[in-house]
C-alpha cells in the first residue's frame, strides 16, 4: 500500500464534525494492558494481554460561534455521559477509520505569546478499547431518501461478528434507519441481524451496534438508509469493524 500524509482527515464527536477546528491529534491509542506473568526461572519478561483500553487526545482551536461550528459549545460542556468519537483517515470510502466510546477529560486552553488561542482535550475509554475499521460512508454522506450505499470489499467472509459506529451530522424528516448490509458476490445485500442501528427522528446523535462473536458477515458490506415516513436530508458517517479472530469478547 502506498505511504500517505494524514492531510484531509476529519474528526466527529458525538454527532459534530469538529475537524475544521482541530488543530492536532496528539494521540489515537489502545490496546490491550500488559499483565507481567513472568516466572522466577525466566531470563526475560512474559506477558500477557489484560483489560483493553483506548483515548484520543487533541488541540482544538477556539470556536464559539453556534452558526459556524461551535466548537466551544460542543466541548466546553463536559458531560458527565459517554461521548462517542471517530477519527477518518482520509475521506475515501473503506479508508481506514477509529472509533471510540469515551470520556470527555478537560477543556482546557492555552493561549500563546503570539495570542494564539487553543485547548487542549481527551477522550478515555469507557466499557470498549479502542476500534479500527473502514469507513462506509467517505467521511460525511449526505442522503436526500432512502438509499443503498456502494459496497466496500472485506476480502473474505468471516464468523467472528462485527461492531459499527454511526454519527449522524444532521437530519430533516419524519424519520430514518441506518442499516449494516452484507453480500457475496457485491450485488445482492441482505441486512446483517443485529447490525441496525435506532431509528433516527432528529439529530445530532451518535451510537455504537455490536453482534456476537460468532456471527458470520460475508465479503462485501455496505451502509443503507431506509425509512417509514420519508425524510429530505440525513447527513451521517459510519464506521464499520469487521472482526478478524475468534473468541475475543468486544
Amino acid at each position: 500500500m502506498a505511504k500517505t500524509s494524514g492531510l484531509g482527515d476529519n474528526l466527529h464527536i458525538a454527532g459534530f464534525n469538529a475537524s475544521g477546528d482541530i488543530q492536532a491529534l496528539g494521540a489515537i491509542g489502545g490496546g490491550p494492558a500488559l499483565l507481567n506473568f513472568t516466572g522466577i526461572d525466566k531470563g526475560a519478561y512474559e506477558r500477557k494481554g489484560g483489560l483493553r483500553d483506548g483515548r484520543f487526545e487533541m488541540t482544538t482551536f477556539f470556536n464559539p460561534d453556534p452558526l459556524n461550528g461551535a466548537t466551544h459549545e460542543t466541548l466546553s460542556a463536559l458531560p458527565r455521559t459517554n461521548v462517542i468519537l471517530t477519527y477518518c483517515r482520509g475521506t475515501i470510502l473503506g479508508n481506514p477509520a477509529a472509533s471510540l466510546v469515551s470520556k470527555q477529560i478537560g477543556y482546557d486552553p492555552s493561549r500563546g505569546d503570539d495570542g494564539m488561542l487553543t485547548f487542549a482535550v481527551s477522550a478515555q475509554a469507557n466499557g470498549y478499547g479502542i476500534e479500527w475499521g473502514r469507513q462506509l460512508t467517505g467521511g460525511v454522506r449526505t442522503d436526500t431518501a432512502a438509499t443503498n450505499g456502494t459496497g466496500i470489499d472485506t476480502t473474505a467472509s468471516a464468523a467472528f461478528g462485527g461492531q459499527a459506529y454511526l454519527q449522524v451530522f444532521e437530519f430533516t424528516g419524519t424519520d430514518a434507519t441506518v442499516t449494516i448490509q452484507d453480500s457475496a458476490d457485491n450485488v445482492t445485500f441482505a441486512d446483517v441481524t443485529g447490525l441496525k442501528f435506532s431509528q433516527i427522528t432528529a439529530g445530532p446523535t451518535s451510537e455504537r451496534i455490536a453482534i456476537g462473536n460468532t456471527a458470520t458477515i460475508r465479503r462485501y458490506v455496505r451502509a443503507a438508509t431506509v425509512t417509514t415516513g420519508g425524510f429530505g436530508l440525513l447527513s451521517f458517517a459510519v464506521n464499520f469493524i469487521k472482526n478478524e479472530v475468534a473468541d475475543v469478547e468486544f
